[in-house]
């Protein structure tokens, strides 16, 4: 197998820190950044890759310039360019934004201990739950695992003291969402709704499947063998997974996080602050990966890996440029390094070399 398939299957099995995704060759025909010249020449490239649909967007000057998709949305049918994605842990940054926004208007504390609104049944009788804050949720040091269904009896507990270390958890951000809606008395959907969605027209985003979702426009998830998945409807909100959105509503909402965000400078300034390191030159701020690239630069991402899909955004608070790459394919993370480099350059290497090296 090729060089290129080790580096690449390694980075992005270290960079999505849940990731279950199967493996495949890549092709060994040498790809020459000539490809993004034309759409053919992407188009051809993915079906190279058995990547079905991709969705790439470009921010710079921090707005949102370029949408492009390409492939198909399912079956024979080609992907427009407001299809709609599920994007996964992308849902986490968009959980983390709706309770800074709270903690800005002064409704609610990073650092006030969660039981006060919410316990979780199966930790009520460890005293650790009273250590459980926003801040360590935000920067995955609670102590749990991803999910409660990966231990053997399938309850939730510790795997060691909340704080003290970094551990990624999408526990963490459903404990969050049950003391935030204990508290304000309605559904994370509505929050981020009244706090996000509407504020920034983001007509195609939502938690849940509800009335308004144009499922003509789903882009249905494919594993690594060209077969669909069946398309899950989740009625409920998961703090931490299954955000259905388009390239054009979620690269808005990154230009508004690269624009302030509306959070008090204090606040941004915590969400951007290395509260947890992860490894070399890689940290978790409040919700979000940092990645030290030297000379002062720094990048800000997360990543979406799912059944059926994967994707990753990157940004960089300086020069407010971005770039926004979502699949539906179990493996879709064959094109990341390739994208990176291509329109991020320098600092997009640094990125991969950080993951890599």
């Amino acid at each position: 197998m090729t060089k290129l398939f080790y580096l690449t299957l390694l980075f992005f099995i270290l960079f999505f820190c849940e990731s279950n995704a199967q493996t495949e060759k890549i092709s060994e025909h040498p790809i020459t950044n000539s490809i993004f010249d034309t759409d053919a020449g992407i188009e051809n490239w993915l079906k190279e890759l058995k990547v079905p649909a991709l969705g790439l967007g470009i921010i710079e000057d921090g707005k949102l310039k370029q949408i492009r998709v390409f492939g198909k949305m399912k079956d024979d049918i080609s992907a427009p360019y407001n299809t709609i994605f599920n994007v996964a842990s992308l849902t986490k940054p968009v959980t983390t934004m709706v309770v800074l926004q709270l903690v800005s208007q002064g409704k609610w504390d990073l650092d006030e201990p969660l039981y006060k609104y919410w316990t979780d049944p199966d930790i009520a009788n460890d005293p650790r739950n009273k250590k459980l804050t926003t801040r360590i949720i935000l920067s995955h040091q609670t102590g749990f695992p991803n999910w409660r269904y990966m231990k053997e009896n399938k309850k939730l507990s510790f795997d060691f003291d909340p704080g003290t270390k970094f551990q990624y958890s999408g526990e963490g951000f459903e404990y969050l969402r049950k003391a935030i809606e204990s508290k304000f008395k309605k559904p994370l959907e509505q929050l981020a709704k009244e706090l996000i969605f509407e504020p920034l027209k983001m007509k195609d985003t939502n938690y849940i499947w509800d009335k308004n979702t144009d499922k003509s426009r789903f882009a249905v998830g494919y594993n690594k063998n060209g077969k669909p998945y069946e398309v899950e409807e989740n009625t409920t909100a998961n703090a931490a997974d299954d955000l259905h959105t388009t390239i054009e509503d979620y690269g808005n909402f990154l230009a508004h996080i690269l624009n302030g965000g509306s959070l008090s400078k204090d606040v941004y300034q915590e969400m951007m602050k290395r509260q947890a390191e992860t490894r070399k030159n890689k940290y978790y701020g409040l919700g979000f990966v940092i990645y030290d690239l030297g000379n002062g630069e720094y990048a800000v991402s997360h990543g979406g890996n799912d059944s059926g899909t994967h994707c990753i955004t990157v940004f960089f608070p300086k020069t407010k440029q971005g770039l926004l790459i979502f699949t539906n394919v179990d493996d879709g993370y064959k094109v990341y390094d390739r994208l990176l480099s291509h329109y991020l350059g320098e600092n997009g290497q640094k990125i991969i070399d950080i993951e890599t090296k």
